[in-house]
């Protein structure tokens, strides 16, 4: 785990809009999101904890080791200063040092061993952050995020396993195009926009800087595609309500729907301009695959460790927008990037039209 960052966090500070007495915001946020975590594999076995379901996804039970050592390395040991808890773990449940294709095949540990480690990373970083504070909330944030992308990994590796909980996936229908009419295509005037996050608040590196992108005029769907219309396509058969948003797309695939319908896929400018204006609808259901690849904008500084993204850009990765289901509302905001390989198909991913105004 220590390879994965690049300088210290910033020295802790008394958190920022706590009350005298109230418990520190991002310890509430990291206890809700452990909640989460666990409740999301309460119903499996040891034995599907520990199996291998994709030869492309993790051991359950090593990504629950994992969201322990990373909040060990970034909130006892970076942020509080302390020794790491289990130093000998560091390396085995580093993201990068121990790929996804080696981790089936490790003496990781098991889950009783993962769910205690899980408990004594949390027992103390709740002890230090009640002492000393989160500082400016961003490395507690980053954490907190961490996990939360992490059950939304896990989700799609208990969907390959066919272990989903009761319910899910939760993927809404969507208004038929049929009953859209003349207002399913929304065409956005050419003009600039302020692209990214802005200076407050928590974002990623890759979100940052803000930045004006002029993009000509275009038109684009206003919901994503249905399983109705990816099946009268000859897209594949798929499962779910025929007017929901299909899944489980890879990007291959969509930009091959798109070209057959006659249309494209979204840059990402084009689709989070159409964000910002509010005229998408469905959007949060499944991520979109968009036209662009996964690179820093103009200015980028990885901040606080260039693992997150920068090793990602300029090759094969395309960028997804909007989120999914399974995606917690504190990860999915407008200018958040997600990306992968155009070949995956694992991720709770669809697609929006988009075509050129002639």
């Amino acid at each position: 785990m220590a390879s994965i960052a690049t300088h210290q966090a910033a020295p802790p500070s008394p958190s920022p809009g706590a009350a005298p007495g109230a418990p520190d915001p991002g310890l509430v946020a990291l206890g809700r999101a452990r909640e989460h975590t666990l409740e999301l594999v309460a119903h499996c076995s040891e034995d599907e904890l520990t199996r291998v379901h994709s030869p492309i996804m993790s051991p359950l039970v090593w990504d629950l080791a994992h969201i322990a050592a990373y909040e060990d390395l970034w909130l006892a040991h970076r942020h509080a200063g302390l020794e790491l808890l289990r130093p000998e773990l560091a390396s085995m449940y580093d993201a990068f040092e121990t790929p996804r294709a080696v981790r089936g095949d490790i003496e990781a540990l098991g889950p009783v061993d993962a769910r205690a480690y899980m408990d004594a990373v949390r027992a103390r970083v709740n002890e230090t952050i009640a002492h000393v504070g989160s500082g400016d909330g961003h490395v507690c944030e980053m954490v907190v995020r961490h996990e939360l992308q992490h059950t939304e990994t896990m989700r799609q590796t208990l969907a390959l396993a066919g272990l989903l909980p009761p319910g899910e996936p939760n993927i809404e229908p969507i208004e038929p195009i049929e009953s859209v009419g003349d207002e399913a295509w929304v065409e956005v005037p050419a003009g600039p926009f302020a692209m990214g996050a802005g200076p407050e608040g928590f974002a990623y590196d890759n979100e940052r800087p803000r930045h004006t992108v002029r993009v000509p005029a275009f038109q684009i769907a206003r919901r994503p595609v249905t399983n109705a219309e990816w099946a009268r396509a000859g897209g594949g058969p798929v499962n779910g309500d025929p007017n929901a948003p299909v899944c489980h797309v890879s990007w291959h695939e969509a930009s091959a729907f798109a070209n057959a319908a006659g249309a494209r896929l979204p840059s990402e400018a084009e689709w989070e301009k159409s964000a910002s204006m509010g005229v998408l609808d469905g959007v949060g259901q499944v991520w979109e695959w968009t036209s662009s690849t996964f690179a820093g904008y103009p200015g980028f500084v990885a901040y606080p460790y260039r693992e997150y993204s920068e090793v990602f850009f300029d090759k094969e990765y395309r960028v997804l927008r909007g989120g999914s289901w399974a995606t917690s509302p504190r990860v999915k905001t407008v200018t958040f990037r997600n990306w992968d390989l155009p070949q995956r198909s694992q991720i709770f991913a669809g697609l929006r039209l988009a075509r050129d105004v002639s």
